[in-house]
């Protein structure tokens, strides 16, 4: 099956008061490239979120973010800055006898002041550390699964036009090869009257002659390169099915194609066959770009 290297996946878990939620997004990339953010207090969990994504993820570049909120009261600590506090309450009186404000000091007032109580977190021991993990790795397992659904998805429509082209080229090759033997019969036709006009009355050596055209014909001979083009075009249908990553075997091979037309173009002289290669050209340069996106 193919799949697309573009995706989006999101998975949640809310597990022992703590909420995980995953997003991986993903693109086309030549190698196999994964980015993971997540809170610097997670980061020991990081290579175990790295590696899972990439058993899923073979090829292209993807970014997991990772976001963890907690409900637990055994997670977090307030701190409150004491002294701090009595330096606020010193000046806020200081002020208020110098402006005449009777008003004393409230703790309404002081909560104002977020660096009097600052939140921290605690530190987790294994155990805890091993239920975050259970919890983060059940939320990217789920991401994972509707990424890979989102791939598979695109894949299928990559596949169905990526085949109906190379249907076209098949056709188009046929049509090539039908036109072959007569496009080499009026190459030597032509050949023989220009020369005919050139000599004019002088004495011709006819077997000279016909080995001329022998070896002219050879030259626009393109049986070759149709045969192993019919062969990358059955090879190409063929990749399509495999249940693997075959975008890089498709580009190799879209590689040979574009070759073996580039010669048959070189080689003919025929325009309606020019034509044809230049349609295949065209058709082959869509598959191309679309065959950029599958991993």
């Amino acid at each position: 099956m193919l799949r697309s290297m573009t995706g989006y996946g999101r998975g949640e878990c809310v597990m022992h008061d703590r909420k995980f939620l995953v997003e991986i997004k993903s693109v086309n990339h030549r190698y196999n490239d994964i980015t993971v953010k997540l809170p610097r207090i997670l980061n020991s969990l990081e290579e175990g979120v790295r590696k899972a994504t990439a058993q899923k993820l073979l090829r292209g570049k993807a970014d997991v973010y990772v976001s963890y909120e907690t409900f637990s009261a055994e997670d977090v600590k307030i701190r409150t800055d004491t002294i701090l506090a009595d330096a606020y309450v010193e000046q806020l009186r200081f002020l208020a006898n110098r402006c005449g404000i009777k008003e004393d000091v409230s703790l309404d007032v002081l909560c104002r002041f977020p660096d009097i109580m600052t939140m921290e977190k605690n530190a987790y021991d294994e155990g805890a550390l091993c239920e975050m993990r259970d919890a983060l790795m059940h939320a990217l397992e789920e991401a994972l699964a509707r990424h890979s659904a989102m791939r598979e998805k695109e894949g299928v429509q990559i596949k169905n036009d990526i085949t109906e082209k190379n249907a076209r080229l098949s056709e188009s090759l046929r049509e090539i090869e039908r036109r072959a033997p007569i496009a080499r019969e009026e190459s030597a036709a032509q050949f023989k009257n220009r020369l005919a006009e050139m000599l004019a009355d002088a004495p011709v050596d006819q077997s000279r002659l016909a080995q001329e055209i022998a070896i002219m014909a050879d030259r626009a001979c393109v049986d070759e390169e149709i045969t192993r083009l019919k062969s990358h075009i059955m090879q190409f249908g063929l990749i399509t099915e495999q249940d693997e990553p075959v975008g890089r075997k498709l580009d190799f091979l879209v590689q040979e194609m574009n070759r073996e037309i580039n010669t048959i173009g070189s080689k003919t002289n025929d325009i309606e066959t020019t034509g044809i290669v230049v349609e295949m050209k065209s058709e082959l340069e869509k598959i191309r770009e679309q065959i950029q996106n599958i991993e």
